[in-house]
Formats: structure tokens, C-alpha cells, sequence
């Protein structure tokens, strides 16, 4: 290696192979790791200098020491065990994507800077729209303006659309009453959604500048039109405005389906922007069988899922459409001459249709697994990991000890067991110390629940069997101990789904909501 430390082609061979073989081997024996960690915070730190190297070391010592010192600290998100959050998705056709995104190191901000890099995305976003079944207004090759685009993430995606929303209301108003300010105008616009929605969709509303009021659901979780109805109401009588509304397909907690074709009319004929949060289910509508739970969409003026979820491409992927493209350049368009190019118009210059500047050629990952799984290839991995939901439900039904809170969803099925609270936060501390299986908790109904999902395309029917054979263990261990120190300890505590499950801050931290009935797995990712 030379003495900056840069590499030739062969060396970089040499380099790169090593590290393909790595990731092969690891998802390969990924069973042989414990899926969580049994480090501290702070574990890290010892094992490393505390300055950065002054000369370049070779990549076989680097390699070394990522096995050594950082996969001891790694979660395993593909892990067969791992059942917490959502799925992330993983593919050896999205890693190579990711090499080829890296190695171009395109920043396509505009057609001019790699034609490629956006018409690709045109074309991609557009076979995924119509393989979800999306109505062709969504679509690049739909009629009108509407269109699709990859952001980083749904929580990008919900503030994106916030901020089309509110600019959007803000020239209309001004229409109607041209001496208001935008800042008076912004200053009484007002948001809503569910008290199921994802956290991110909450914290749009901060960095919006745009109250989000959190409205209650139905017994199954999900957002009715009437209540928006009376919430609108309430807040046009108060003066206020209201702009935007987020709706959920596939909730963090229960993956409870809003009512779109109550909220769409609402929206419409109030003239609210709806947006549409699939993050995570809106992958199952690749299967036909599967998108009653969207009825409605077509009232939407915005919708995005994401591919890095359920889909086998790689973090960070999430695609969103919209209605009206006019609406995402009217709010985010800053045009200096530095940015300018003689083709403008003819294709998105998709610095329009997004927060930052730049932007890599994500578009690559998303075609690689598009073309090397199809449509057919999608959908058995779909159908797959929704049956292996369905076998779980059917081990938690079989068992006395144990109940089903919410009938399972796409992957996800909600469980407890049977009895005080403080029993089945037990189980989960016992089940997480031991670290070969991870699962999260969420409160449902005032009651303390487990969230098993379907995470890794790796997972089969043995994998959720042992898995179930771990969490039955660990639940008679709990009856056991009870049993024992029935005798010695007064009866247990009323149920108090609140209470932290156990003292480690990666099983409690921000599982349980304020608003009683809700968690945040995340979108995170």
C-alpha cells in the first residue's frame, strides 16, 4: 500500500473480495451469533486507540479488528431470532447495489449531474408503484403531475409532505385574505393523526412548526373519518386551520389499518392534504390478495412505503409518490444559476422533491432487487413471512399460558401471558438476558403485550419454533418462581403496563407511549 494510504485497482481486489467473503460468511452462520450483544456502553472505547492512526495500516489488521472488536457490539437485525421493531431489509442483490451506488459516488441532484442516476428512478419508482397497485396518478407515467421519488426514510417522507402541505394552504389562504402574513397564516395551521402513529410522524409536526393532535382509534387501532370530522370542527370554530393529516397502513404497535375511504372524503372535501404512512405493510400490497387494507388510497395526495423494510433492499430506501409533483417544487425549489442546466423541465430534478441537496443512486439497489427477485419472487418472500406470523399465532393459541391480544398482521403478532402484567414483563427480562432471542414490548388496552414479528428473510418455520420453544421455557420458569415465592411475598402487584420490564435501557427505552396505548418500535430505520 502506498504511503497515503490510497489503494491501487489490485489492492482494492484484494480488499473488496476479503469483504465480500465476510458478508457472505456472516449472513451464511448468522445463526451462531447470539442476536444481541452481551457488552456495556462504553465497551468500545479501551479497545481502540484514542487518536487516529498517523500511518496507513493494512486492511488485513482493519479486517481483524472488526472481528475482534466491533461484531461483539452488533445487534443482528437478520438474524433469524431477531423479532423486534420491523424487518430491515437485507439482500445479497441490495448489497451489491450499494457497492455499485458507492463505487459510481453519483450525486444526482438533477438530470445534468448523472442522467442515469434520476431517469432510473423514474422507471423503478414507477414499477413499483404499479406492482403495489397504486393508482396511475401516483405515477410518472400516469396522467397529470404526479410522480415518484426514493427518500431516506418514511419519517423524511411524512415531514416532506408537511411541508408541501403547509405551503400549499398558505398560498391558498393568501388568496382569500392577501393581508395576512404567511407567518400569521403558518401560526394557525394544525395537523392530525392517530394515537397509534409512529413517533416520526409526531416529530414532523415539531420540525414543521405545525401542531400534530394525536386522535383516538377504534377498538381494532384504527383512525375513523368521523372523529377527524369532529376534530376539524372543533378546531375551524378555535380559529385554527387545518392543513394535514397522516394516515397509517400497518401501525407501530399492532399494524392496525386506518379507515382511508372514511379520512379520504374528509380530506377532500375539507381540503387537507392526506398523507399516507405505509412504511412497513405497504409492502404486502406487491400481493394482490392483500390490498383491501388500502381501500381508499385514491383519496390520498401522498403515500409512501418502504423498500428497505420488507422488500430485501437495503436501508436507506423509501419511496413516495405524490399526486402533484407541482406541490413538492412550489415548497422546496431554490434555483441558483450554479444549479441551472439547459434540460430543465424535460425530467424531475429531484433537489425539488426532498429536504437536502444532494442525493445517491439509490435507484441502483431498488432496480438490482426488482430485477433479480420480480414480482413472483416478492411475493412468495411476502406470503412467506406472513404464514410463518400466522404459525407463530397458532403455537401462542395452543398454549393455555399464554393469549393473543390482537389477531395477527402481515408479520406481527401481539401476545402476552395470561394474567397480571408484571408476569409477562418477566418473561421479557428473562427472555432478553439471555440473548438469544429479541423480542420488544408495547401496552395494548392497558395491558403489558410482546411484539413478535417476522424480521429476517433468513426466517423458516424451524427458527419460529425455536424461537416459541425459547419463550415457552422462559414462561414456565416465571410460573415456577412465582410458585416459589407465593409463599414468601405478598400477591403481585395490580397491573401496571408502565412499569419498565426489566433494567436494561436497549429492552425499555421508548417502548411504551404516552398515550397509553401506543409504542415505538420504529421506522428508524
Amino acid at each position: 500500500m502506498a504511503t497515503t494510504g490510497d489503494m491501487s485497482p489490485d489492492e482494492f481486489r484484494e480488499f473488496g473480495k476479503a469483504a465480500v467473503d465476510f458478508i457472505a460468511d456472516y449472513i451464511g452462520n448468522i445463526r451462531d451469533r447470539p442476536v444481541l450483544p452481551a457488552v456495556e456502553p462504553g465497551y468500545l472505547a479501551p479497545l481502540l486507540p484514542a487518536e487516529c492512526p498517523q500511518d496507513p495500516e493494512p486492511w488485513q489488521e482493519v479486517m481483524k479488528d472488526l472481528e475482534a472488536h466491533i461484531m461483539p457490539g452488533v445487534t443482528h437485525w437478520h438474524s433469524p431470532s431477531f423479532h423486534a421493531y420491523f424487518p430491515t431489509a437485507n439482500s445479497f442483490p441490495g448489497i451489491v447495489g450499494e457497492m455499485l451506488s458507492a463505487g459510481l459516488g453519483v450525486i444526482g441532484f438533477s438530470w445534468i449531474t448523472s442522467p442515469a442516476c434520476t431517469e432510473l428512478e423514474v422507471i423503478v419508482v414507477d414499477w413499483l408503484g404499479k406492482l403495489l397497485g397504486l393508482p396511475e396518478e401516483f405515477l410518472h407515467s400516469g396522467p397529470g403531475s404526479g410522480g415518484g421519488v426514493i427518500q431516506g426514510s418514511a419519517s423524511e417522507a411524512t415531514l416532506v409532505a408537511m411541508l408541501a402541505a403547509r405551503d400549499r394552504m398558505v398560498r391558498r389562504v393568501r388568496q382569500d385574505h392577501p393581508k395576512l402574513s404567511d407567518g400569521e397564516i403558518r401560526a394557525k395551521l394544525v395537523a392530525y393523526t392517530s394515537d397509534q402513529a409512529n413517533s416520526s410522524v409526531w416529530k414532523s409536526g415539531l420540525l414543521g412548526a405545525m401542531p400534530m393532535r394525536q386522535l383516538p382509534t377504534d377498538a381494532d387501532g384504527a383512525f375513523r373519518g368521523d372523529v377527524l370530522e369532529a376534530a376539524i370542527r372543533s378546531d375551524r370554530q378555535k380559529g385554527l386551520i387545518p392543513c394535514y393529516v397522516v394516515a397509517t397502513l400497518g401501525t407501530t404497535v399492532t399494524c392496525a389499518f386506518d379507515n382511508l375511504e372514511e379520512l379520504g372524503p374528509v380530506c377532500n372535501r375539507e381540503g387537507l392534504w392526506l398523507h399516507i404512512d405505509a412504511a412497513y405493510a405497504g409492502a404486502a400490497y406487491v400481493c394482490p390478495e392483500m390490498r383491501h387494507t388500502m381501500a381508499g388510497v385514491q383519496y390520498a395526495d401522498s403515500f409512501d412505503m418502504n423498500p428497505h423494510k420488507w422488500l430485501h433492499v437495503n436501508f436507506d430506501c423509501s419511496t413516495m409518490w405524490v399526486k402533484n409533483a407541482n406541490d413538492l417544487e412550489n415548497a422546496f425549489n431554490v434555483d441558483p444559476v450554479y444549479l441551472k442546466h439547459d434540460k430543465q423541465g424535460v425530467m424531475p430534478d429531484y433537489r425539488h422533491w426532498q429536504l437536502p441537496l444532494g442525493r445517491r443512486f439509490r435507484a441502483l439497489k431498488l432496480w438490482m432487487v426488482l430485477r433479480t427477485y420480480g414480482a413472483r419472487g416478492l411475493q412468495a418472500h411476502i406470503r412467506k413471512q406472513v404464514q410463518l406470523a400466522a404459525d407463530f399465532e397458532e403455537l401462542v393459541h395452543r398454549d393455555a399460558r399464554f393469549e393473543v391480544v390482537m389477531p395477527a398482521r402481515c408479520g406481527l403478532v401481539c401476545f402476552r401471558m395470561v394474567g397480571p402484567c408484571a408476569r409477562t414483563q418477566e418473561l421479557l427480562r428473562r427472555v432478553t438476558a439471555r440473548k438469544t432471542l429479541y423480542m420488544i414490548a408495547a401496552s395494548v388496552r392497558g395491558q403489558a403485550v410482546l411484539r413478535f414479528v417476522v424480521c429476517s428473510r433468513l426466517t423458516e418455520l424451524e427458527d419460529v419454533q425455536r424461537s416459541w420453544a425459547e419463550i415457552a421455557a422462559q414462561a414456565e420458569a416465571v410460573l415456577q418462581a412465582e410458585s416459589v415465592a407465593a409463599a414468601l411475598a405478598p400477591a403481585p402487584a395490580l397491573c401496571d403496563p408502565s412499569r419498565p420490564m426489566g433494567k436494561s435501557p436497549s429492552v425499555v427505552h421508548n417502548m411504551l407511549g404516552s398515550a397509553g396505548n401506543t409504542a415505538d418500535p420504529q421506522h428508524t430505520v
